[in-house]
């Protein structure tokens, strides 16, 4: 009985690691993916916050919010009504609201459009 206890944790265990592995994409294997949409950026509220990855948000840092794209995976945006873009690192999930794809740090928003704004349209693209 111990013997099949120990046989059936361990398929168990094996299972769980392979239905991990599939669902957990690398960013490399997402380069080339691109998107169009919304993109706004974090209140300043939300400085030194801890993101979804753990690390604390920092408005001054280049990184964003992504709802689906691994942490970690570098990403350009590109401002499509100027043609201005900022690479940033997805460090958090979000944004939650309809209609946006992305949400920026203050300093990416700012690189690339005007914070008066508060939204702009946008392509993504891994890199």
């Amino acid at each position: 009985m111990k013997i099949l206890n120990t046989v059936l944790m361990l398929v168990i265990f094996l299972l769980s690691a392979s239905c991990t592995t599939i669902n957990a994409q690398s960013p490399k294997k997402l380069i080339g993916f691109s998107e169009t949409g919304k993109a706004s950026y974090y209140a300043s509220k939300y400085q030194f916050r801890k993101t979804a990855s753990g690390e604390r948000y920092n408005q001054n840092a280049k990184t964003a919010a992504h709802r689906k794209l691994p942490f970690g995976t570098l990403v350009r945006v590109t401002n499509v009504s100027n043609g201005k873009s900022v690479v940033v690192k997805i460090n958090d999930r979000g944004p939650f609201v309809k209609g946006r794809i992305i949400d920026l740090s203050r300093s990416a928003f700012k690189q690339i459009g005007d914070t008066d704004l508060g939204i702009i349209s946008v392509k993504i693209e891994v890199i």
